[in-house]
């Protein structure tokens, strides 16, 4: 589906119904948009990983413009600003009230910037191996240079600078880096397959991608702005995270006041894929405790 906000066509999938019979009643779910990282990412990775969660919310996939199926444009305009923009107008196209968030990596960012600029239509945050910082890069480069092969160092620093050339060169970034983004890599010929088919479903933006890492993420800090959020908010983190490390999870949890965190042992950047289990169960836990349950003592 397609949404005709803020001059482009904004691609967005939901998965789950809104209202479900609850006995003698409709029970309203709650609604959470989903983000996804990058920039330049889109919402393939997170499907069907993310579908056990449509039972306790209805959950709205968005690609960035520019990336997956929304419309491309002018790189320039592949930011977070527009980024930001795009979601609050997508609420206003669908006549929410409130929402959720769910961001992972920089779909995290996206979130924490759109609750600096619009907390007043949020129920709440779910933050995703993310970072609330530009400063947290440093972090990671260090990690990438202890730990990384050469080939990894040397696509590492192609990131950093935001010059990726091609499609092409861009699928080799997450094919080398691969290891580092998830703690149970396997490179069986299972795995390999489905690697190979996630590639085949996504389409990643490299365009988006440069314009982050070159441009606007090199700014990019909400830090003292977090004190601010009065939502709840569960944050998730992954201790060997290479590009979000653990380090900013735990910041976040210190600045947010009403905010959860749970760090997640065997997990590296892709958590969902490292400990899926537990990461369903924690976020539903956490929804049905903080928004499900007092959305039925309102209506009782």
């Amino acid at each position: 589906m397609f949404a005709n906000v803020n001059g482009i066509k904004l691609f967005f999938d939901v998965e789950g119904a809104g209202f479900v019979p609850d006995g003698p009643d409709l029970r309203e779910k709650p609604v959470c948009f989903v983000l996804h990282g990058g920039p330049g990412g889109d919402h393939t990775g997170f499907k069907p990983a993310l579908s056990p969660l449509a039972e306790t919310m209805q959950l709205v996939y968005i690609d960035n413009r520019g990336s997956g199926q929304t419309e491309k444009g002018s790189s320039l305009t592949y930011n977070l600003d527009n980024n930001v923009e795009d979601i609050e107008a997508l609420r206003k196209y669908l006549g929410l009230e409130k929402i959720i968030l769910l961001g992972q990596s920089y779909g995290g960012m996206v979130a924490m910037e759109y609750a600096r600029r619009y907390q007043d239509h949020l129920l709440g945050l779910l933050l995703v191996v993310t970072a609330p910082s530009y400063k947290f890069i440093e972090k990671a480069k260090g990690i990438v240079k202890n730990k990384g092969t050469k080939e990894q160092q040397e696509m590492a620093q192609v990131l950093w600078d935001g010059a990726f050339e091609s499609n092409d060169q861009q699928a080799k970034y997450y094919e080398v880096m691969a290891p580092l983004y998830s703690y149970s890599y396997e490179n069986t010929p299972e795995a390999m397959i489905a690697r190979e088919h996630a590639k085949k479903r996504s389409n990643r933006s490299y365009e988006a991608l440069n314009e982050g890492f070159r441009g606007f993420l090199r700014q990019y800090d909400v830090i003292d702005d977090l004190p601010s959020f009065k939502i709840p908010t569960l944050i998730i983190g992954g201790r060997h995270d290479w590009i979000t490390p653990i380090e900013a999870s735990i910041l976040m949890s210190e600045k947010i006041p009403n905010s959860q965190l749970v760090v997640f042992e065997n997990s590296s950047h892709g958590v969902l894929k490292d400990e899926h289990e537990k990461f369903i169960s924690t976020v539903k836990d956490f929804v049905n405790n903080e928004f499900v349950k007092k959305i039925q003592m309102s209506l009782d």
